[in-house]
């Protein structure tokens, strides 16, 4: 477990020791994304949903989760955001969807990794949460990281 750095040598978890790290301009992009029936996501974009402006609040509720992440995730740092941004995107097609983009940045000791995970996630189940009456049967799914930059480690881009 030495090679996971939430344990200490005997293996209990600890909130790992920032405090000798520069603090670095540091960017994480996490994107995720819920499928729906095709007239969920047609009430979405017309703006017509009962609880109000859908993606307007879900963006609100990722910013809002960007800020709480670690109250959320035990051994994740507070840190001070810069910027949080959640865009989303509508796709129609053979499975219609809301994409959801959520771009956190600091100056810190540590990365945002979480936070725009944090963002993501919480914006689509407040997705979810605003048309469930219409459609139980959306599913978040292909929740990940995009890219970070900043850090000792540098920058991480996937394919």
């Amino acid at each position: 477990m030495s090679s996971l750095t939430h344990f200490d040598a005997q293996g209990q978890a600890h909130m790992v020791d920032v405090a000798a790290k520069p603090a670095t301009h540091r960017v994480a992009v996490a994107t995720g994304r819920i499928e729906m029936l095709a007239s969920t996501l047609a009430l979405i974009e017309s703006g017509t949903a009962k609880k109000g402006d859908v993606l307007g609040i879900a963006r609100i509720a990722g910013i809002q989760a960007a800020k709480k992440t670690s109250d959320l995730i035990p051994l994740c740092h507070p840190l001070a955001l810069t910027r949080v941004a959640v865009a989303f995107a509508l796709v129609e097609g053979e499975v219609p969807q809301v994409a959801c983009t959520a771009t956190v940045e600091t100056v810190g000791p540590t990365g945002v990794e979480m936070e725009a995970l944090t963002a993501v996630q919480v914006a689509l189940l407040t997705i979810y949460d605003m048309c469930k009456a219409v459609d139980r049967g959306m599913r978040i799914t292909d929740v990940r990281v995009l890219e970070k930059h900043g850090g000792k480690s540098g920058s991480y881009v996937t394919v």
